[in-house]
């Protein structure tokens, strides 16, 4: 394992909510930095919260694990509610459905966001994190297709695909 220098002392995460119970986790590069070199995502988790992401009833009972300011200004309630995403539309499936598609792996049972911000944070786990960046590398094609039928600077075209966009940290508003 190769630690930044930066680093001095590893940081032990231990997880208790609805989900996850006694779950551990070293951070093993500081917070933000050290990612692979094909993983460059557009916003932080604390942006995408802010701006409103997965009906806003996403990480409500986990806060506890990640830093406080990145709630400070986030678009959260107990309850989904589409008005709380940035473009006020319905674009999630159920926790159900990710499991019966098999997007859900390893150690993060909430899925894609929440091994990003347990990746952001500092986790690294070589071979989760080679498949979520592939996960993440192949949702690019919606960005592709948001650039081929819709005007540049159209934020109304589309805006189902560009709520999903900023669920995976890419720019939806291309």
């Amino acid at each position: 394992m190769m630690f930044s220098p930066v680093m001095t002392r590893l940081r032990k995460i231990t997880v208790s909510d609805k989900m996850q119970d006694g779950y551990s986790y070293v951070l093993t590069e500081p917070m933000g930095e050290g990612f692979a070199i094909d993983f460059k995502p557009f916003y932080t988790p604390r942006e995408m919260l802010e701006m409103g992401v997965f009906e806003g009833c996403y990480m409500t009972d986990c806060r506890a694990e990640f830093p406080a300011d990145w709630f400070e200004r986030a678009r959260i309630n107990p309850q989904p509610d589409e008005k709380l995403n940035q473009f006020g539309v319905k674009s999630r499936q159920s926790l159900a459905v990710w499991r019966e598609k098999g997007w859900i792996y390893g150690p993060d049972p909430r899925g894609w966001f929440q091994w990003y911000c347990r990746y952001f944070m500092g986790r690294r786990i070589d071979d989760i994190d080679r498949k979520q960046i592939g996960r993440w590398k192949g949702f690019a094609r919606h960005a592709g297709q948001v650039r081929a039928n819709c005007y540049p600077g159209d934020v109304f075209c589309r805006p189902r695909q560009r709520q999903a966009l900023l669920q995976w940290s890419y720019d939806p508003f291309i």
